[in-house]
């Protein structure tokens, strides 16, 4: 006695492939959707990284801001650290100590740098010399980008807060520093980061590597 065989109808191959389809679009859905996930947790780390590396940078310029004036490309004197007002709005520049001098190369261990907003975001400026030549050009790094605005205040030493840095009454002591400098960073789309640093309290009036004074006429 013969079994009769039974094949799959049109009905049931046409049922099964639209189950799979549907299958399949559910799972590569879910697949783009967790690959979306990861890209933007990698860019948020990123991101996040590149802040706390410009914050960290900023921050250990400031700690070790030293009252040493210098001399620009045009041989006038400026002050130790300067920032905002007529200097620029959005630009911060200092002498720091520490920088580091592993292949011991005739040069000071003392360094100027300035902070600015450029057209790409927040830039850091630093030049290989104190008392620049008219020749004399900056490195420039891009610390990080999506920077809306960059603003900073300086606190005077009866704790007066300023948009700018020297104020008037200290315009002739080129080797002041503030007590304190407030930086804020306004992020695109990611809010407003402010970071306070204390600078040193009772600094030395001068430093032996003060730049030369002017000859008298």
């Amino acid at each position: 006695m013969s079994t009769a065989q039974r094949g799959f109808t049109l009905l049931e191959m046409l049922v099964a492939i639209a189950i799979f389809a549907l299958v399949a679009i559910m799972a590569h859905t879910g697949l783009r959707s967790v690959l979306n996930n990861r890209l933007h947790v990698e860019q948020q780390a990123d991101r996040l990284q590149q802040l706390q590396l410009a914050i960290t940078l900023i921050g250990r310029d400031l700690v070790q801001a030293v009252p040493r004036p210098i001399r620009d490309e045009f041989g006038d004197r400026q002050p130790a650290l300067q920032g905002g007002g007529s200097f620029g709005e959005g630009r911060l520049e200092l002498t720091h100590a520490g920088w580091r001098n592993p292949a011991g190369q005739p040069r000071s261990e003392l360094q100027r740098v300035a902070y600015r907003l450029g057209e790409e975001g927040l830039e850091r400026w630093s030049w290989q010399v104190l008392d620049r030549a008219q020749d004399s050009e900056p490195y420039r790094a891009l610390l990080l980008d999506g920077v809306d605005e960059l603003s900073f205040r300086f606190m005077d030493e009866q704790r007066q807060w300023h948009d700018h840095w020297p104020v008037e009454a200290l315009e002739g002591d080129l080797a002041r520093l503030p007590r304190a400098i407030e930086v804020m960073l306004q992020l695109d789309g990611r809010g407003t980061i402010r970071r306070l640093w204390p600078l040193v309290e009772n600094p030395p009036q001068r430093l032996s590597a003060e730049p030369p004074q002017e000859p008298e006429q």
